[in-house]
């Protein structure tokens, strides 16, 4: 990049920002925070809880942008600002247009560091950008990252002048026409398939540290042995002490320090508070690391103290447990789409409006399907007290699917490309949530979509993680490995499959379609499993399928997931409408109904 490119982009910059005005793009429907969008001040809270230092610089805001053909140089002339981190096709974006595998998205704007950060590294945080990222400072390049859904940070430091600093980002997605992991999105979005989202979706942040510091913290608490182990990784040079506290309020209540880089591990008081989607009990922690007698770098994260196992019980089924004890895991899918931001909600506090409303309605327990969220979305979970079963997003050929059968269903034979994609980010996904206590289950895959070398995959996630549980394969071709067997049936619930030896899980069941206008997000072709006119006739369809669940739940079922908290896009089968104004069921019964079920194990 030539420094008189740079001076043109300076320039374009300070005339954007001037005379530009933000405004959502398109006319689709939208969410009350989005319409009251506050475009110098997006998303300002922090972005990264498990692991808190109080210095940061959020980059959130305007930012020029250009869609370029594929290979082509840093464009001379941006066309114009977009609203970072809203994908550009969303209607946050400004912009609203799609990109497409023969095309790049560059991203520029400028940033000054605090006069108080000299002398410090400084950390260029991305929450996740979709999907191929290469970023420049100062026409320097500092890394490339591939993945949509992981977090990841380049130190920038070596790149750093004095004063305005211009950063380049340059992404290409090429969605369904790729080998990587992408979820649902597809370059033409139908039925159950939505639009894609390509570039930055979630926060853009700086961060100072020192040239020792926190890289990343593995927190595994045990109730049975009551101690919680700290693993606590460096960028790099040796440390002569990690010092970990463990504090329920202004108390420590545990203390500890180890050499050389080895895990921290602390025993906890008799009375340690167990967490629950009853009694949500979270511990701070202080981690402090020492490099030659002074403290380098020190972090807040926080924890709990959970088992999730599965057990035998008195009548011979396999059941899940929470704390030892059986527990009946229930509540609706997840997929965390939003009708003016795509994957990314307009405010905090929308982002934690679904999960207080999956709360609201009884439920004990969310499926993540097919994404992954901000960091935040995992700690309001921690906070609210429920229970995560994470999905990896899919990507990669469906097999045949025979999902009501074992050993029949032919896996896909993936390219060594896609494999590799899907392993890499699969080990990343499960890195940078590892710590949260609310993560349950993990869902390797769903449906047979890109399903692949099953057992392999589920007992290496099971071996990479022994503290939580592995469903292999939701509602797809069925294995005997993982801990559970996971079986889908539209619209009411049906036990079709049993395993005695693993507790028995209904993964997907429901859809009951109400298309209310005024909220929808397409005209027509609007479309659930079943449909009803009304929310009376929602609710005692709802009931009636709530019932025939209570009755399978004495013949074999440990688990249940209803489809699902909101509509999306097309899928009319939400308990909320996709633009989350309206409730379309009576919530007190659902609630009355759902309590009943949760507690199904317990009576």
């Amino acid at each position: 990049m030539r420094k008189n490119v740079w001076l043109i982009c300076l320039g374009l910059v300070c005339c954007n920002l001037i005379s530009a005005q933000w405004s959502p793009a398109g006319n689709k429907i939208k969410t009350s925070w989005g319409e009251k969008l506050d475009p110098k001040n997006v998303l300002p809270e922090y972005p990264r809880p498990i692991m808190e230092r109080p210095e940061w610089k959020n980059l959130n805001g305007s930012w020029n942008y250009a869609i370029t053909k594929k290979g082509a140089p840093v464009p001379n002339v941006y066309q114009g600002e977009i609203l970072v981190p809203f994908a550009v096709e969303s209607s946050l974006s400004g912009v609203g247009k799609t990109v497409g595998e023969q095309q790049e998205l560059w991203y520029q704007r400028t940033f000054e560091i605090p006069a108080s950060w000299r002398g410090r590294q400084v950390l260029l945080h991305f929450g996740g950008v979709d999907w191929q990222t290469d970023v420049w400072v100062n026409d320097v390049k500092v890394g490339r990252h591939t993945g949509g859904f992981a977090p990841f940070s380049f130190d920038i430091t070596p790149a750093l002048n004095k004063g305005a600093n211009r950063l380049v980002v340059k992404v290409w997605d090429p969605t369904d026409r790729g080998e990587q992991p992408r979820g649902k999105q597809v370059e033409k979005p139908n039925a159950i398939w939505y639009t894609p989202v390509t570039g930055i979706w979630q926060t853009v942040w700086l961060e100072p540290v020192g040239a020792v510091h926190i890289a990343q913290l593995k927190t595994t608490p045990d109730i049975d042995k009551r101690t919680v182990k700290v693993d606590v990784a460096t960028n790099g040079p040796s440390t002569d002490k990690v010092e970990v506290r463990v504090l329920d309020g202004n108390k420590t209540v545990a203390a500890g320090a180890s050499l050389g880089g080895l895990p921290v591990e602390l025993s906890m008081p008799e009375n340690v508070k167990l967490w629950s989607p009853e009694s949500p009990s979270l511990y701070d922690i202080e981690v402090t690391l020492y490099k030659d007698g002074k403290v380098a770098d020190k972090v807040k994260s926080y924890t709990a103290f959970r088992k999730f196992s599965v057990c035998k019980d008195k009548s011979g089924f396999t059941r899940l447990q929470l704390n030892n004890k059986d527990y009946f895991q229930f509540g609706p899918l997840d997929q965390g789409w939003w009708p003016d931001g795509l994957y990314t909600a307009p405010t905090d506090e929308a982002l934690v409006y679904d999960l207080k409303k999956i709360k609201d309605f009884g439920y004990n327990m969310v499926r993540k399907h097919i994404k992954v969220e901000p960091a935040r979305w995992y700690t309001h979970c921690d906070r609210l007290g429920l229970i995560v079963w994470q999905d990896m997003p899919s990507g990669g050929p469906s097999p045949q699917w025979q999902m009501r059968e074992y050993f029949n269903g032919t896996e896909v034979v993936r390219s060594a490309v896609s494999e590799a994609n899907y392993r890499k980010e699969w080990k990343e996904i499960m890195d940078c949530l590892y710590s949260y206590p609310s993560i349950g289950v993990w869902v390797p895959f769903n449906e047979a979509w890109g399903q692949f070398k099953t057992v392999e995959i589920a007992a290496w996630t099971k071996e990479y993680d022994p503290t939580r549980l592995v469903n292999p394969a939701s509602g797809g071709n069925h294995y005997v490995c993982g801990d559970m067997l996971d079986l889908h049936h539209y619209p009411e619930p049906n036990l079709y499959l049993y395993d005695p030896v693993r507790p028995t899980v209904l993964g997907e069941y429901g859809g009951i379609g109400l298309a209310l206008k005024g909220h929808l997000w397409l005209p027509d072709k609007n479309w659930g499993y079943v449909q009803y006119n009304t929310p009376e006739e929602v609710t005692k369809e709802y009931r009636n399928y709530a019932n025939r669940l209570l009755e399978l739940i004495k013949k074999g079922f440990s688990a249940a997931v209803y489809t699902q908290i909101t509509d999306v896009e097309g899928e009319v089968n939400g308990l909320i409408t996709y633009d989350r104004k309206v409730i379309k069921v009576n919530e007190a019964i659902v609630r009355s109904i759902n309590r009943k079920i949760c507690n199904a194990l317990n009576e």
